[in-house]
């Protein structure tokens, strides 16, 4: 097995299993989602950061978490929610655990291969991943910052 996130798969909102192998070559943001928190807002900004960039590459991939409280009832609604309420367009997946026992494997690899680690245990919604081209975590962004902020890194990426 590869020490990259492309030995994991992911299940998209509509239960269809890929591997984040198919995009291999391909900067991504991946972050923990819920449409009910206060920094739901940042769905926009992440929207934008995959429109102005997706034709270089960059992916975005939400995966929504009711660990924190603050997501609907299942997947299909809170990507419905995203599409509706912030025009999202990117993959959405199903709801996932990103602390404890039960914690995704694809979030237990990007808290413990973030370079700049806040701490193991993610602290609320919206965490960001920046993952380089060949599958490793370059930087984990703190739910207070804002996509906006991610543009240098994302542009050093692309460059």
């Amino acid at each position: 097995m590869t020490d990259n996130i492309y030995q994991f798969n992911a299940v998209k909102e509509d239960g269809e299993m890929y591997s984040l192998g198919d995009f291999a070559g391909q900067p991504m943001i991946i972050v923990n989602t819920a449409t009910k928190c206060g920094y739901a807002p940042q769905f926009e900004a992440l929207e934008a950061l995959y429109q102005t960039y997706q034709a270089q590459g960059l992916v975005v991939l939400g995966f929504p978490s009711n660990q924190f409280k603050q997501e609907l009832g299942s997947a299909e609604e809170a990507a419905a929610a995203c599409r509706l309420t912030y025009g999202v367009s990117f993959p959405m997946h199903q709801l996932i655990a990103v602390n404890g026992q039960q914690t995704a494997p694809l979030f237990a690899y990007l808290k413990n291969h973030a370079k700049n680690v806040l701490g193991q245990r993610i602290k609320w919604n919206f965490t960001k991943f920046l993952v380089d081209q060949e599958g490793h975590v370059v930087k984990r962004f703190s739910p207070a910052t804002s996509p906006e902020a991610m543009i240098p890194e994302i542009e050093k990426l692309l460059a």
